[in-house]
């Protein structure tokens, strides 16, 4: 089987049909992808396993389902392991090893474009101007994108090796070119 964003966006768009669910599968797309290319690895495998990290989320929206239970439908479609094990590991509570710079990578960007986006959602000019410092400032206020895991976050660029200022930046930057995909403002909307 070839692995490509295009087959992935087809999964994808079968089990999802919910629109923040898909922009939130673009925009951690967005940020793996460029972490790819960032260390001169696979772009098609990495913004697909980015791309389904969520896919089955419609249908097992709990713990005790996802993503574990989605993990035999790729299979069965014929993903390769790779893609499935990227998946598994995003997800804390099966305590998966991130023995990969893949599975280090989706774990680092999935909360935090969660987190970027929310931060967008709510400025005049979405992410056109949106710097790291703010981001931080807004991880401190528990009551903003509360459902977001602020450990994730720290973990996550951790994980990654990179500073929390420059993994924020890095994805703010991963994700503004597709702004209006996210449904968040742009400087061109702004005026």
């Amino acid at each position: 089987m070839d692995v490509t964003r295009e087959r992935a966006w087809e999964t994808l768009t079968r089990y999802t049909k919910n629109e923040p669910l898909l922009r939130h599968a673009l925009a951690v797309e967005a940020a793996v992808g460029a972490y790819a290319t960032r260390f001169g690895e696979d772009e098609q495998l990495w913004r697909a396993t980015a791309l389904l990290h969520d896919f089955d989320y419609e249908m097992h929206p709990t713990l005790d389902e996802h993503p574990q239970d989605g993990a035999p439908i790729l299979r069965e479609e014929g993903w390769p392991e790779e893609v499935v094990e990227g998946v598994l590991s995003h997800a804390s509570h099966l305590g998966l090893p991130r023995d990969t710079q893949l599975k280090r990578t989706l774990f680092a960007c999935d909360e935090l474009c969660g987190f970027v986006h929310a931060c967008g959602l709510v400025r005049p000019d979405g992410i056109e101007t949106l710097e790291p410092r703010s981001v931080k400032k807004k991880l401190k206020q528990a009551s903003f994108a509360a459902g977001v895991n602020r450990d994730d976050v720290y973990q996550g660029a951790e994980a990654l090796g990179v500073e929390l200022d420059e993994h924020i930046a890095f994805v703010i930057a991963a994700m503004r070119p597709i702004a209006g995909e996210l449904g968040l403002r742009t400087g061109e909307s702004a005026q």
